[in-house]
């Protein structure tokens, strides 16, 4: 999941007061190995100094992944592929620096499907995540297809 999954629903669909749900259910798919995230994404959410912070503060390891030797290759690949585009060098700079490049090489290395709010665009001057993926085969949905994908409900309690 990418970071603007997290600020997403923090600051607008599933805010800890009125929806906590959303983060009971990002907890138990983790614990199932079906949602994480990479230690990339994880150091941009602590730079919040906010309540999505302190969320992020609580999860495990397991939960934001850190780089290890399994994702080298892709690093390579994701890395070669988007210096072979036609993005400007600043647009190559700024990506390969960001938490969406880890995202992607992870997604890559183990075969996984990338979350984001992100949408595909033709723009030279700044890399979109859906556009890696389409351009290296890599699964990407929004967060709202995850949950249908995964049949998440979030259900009002009866009084």
């Amino acid at each position: 999941m990418t970071p603007n999954v997290f600020i997403g629903a923090k600051n607008l669909h599933y805010g800890f007061e009125f929806c906590p749900a959303f983060w009971d259910w990002l907890v138990a798919a983790n614990a199932s190995g079906v949602v994480f995230s990479t230690e990339k994404v994880y150091d941009e959410l602590l730079a919040g100094d906010d309540e999505l912070s302190d969320w992020a503060r609580g999860r495990d390891r397991k939960f934001f992944l850190p780089p290890d030797e399994s994702i080298l290759s892709a690093l390579r690949e994701v890395s070669d592929w988007v210096a072979s585009q036609n993005y400007t060098f600043s647009a190559v700079t700024i990506f390969l620096q960001s938490a969406d490049y880890y995202v992607v090489v992870q997604a890559l290395a183990a075969e996984h499907t990338v979350v984001t709010h992100e949408v595909p665009s033709a723009s030279v001057r700044r890399i979109k995540i859906p556009d890696v993926c389409i351009g290296l085969g890599i699964k990407c949905v929004t967060p709202f297809e995850m949950l249908e994908v995964e049949r998440v409900r979030f259900v009002l309690e009866t009084a």
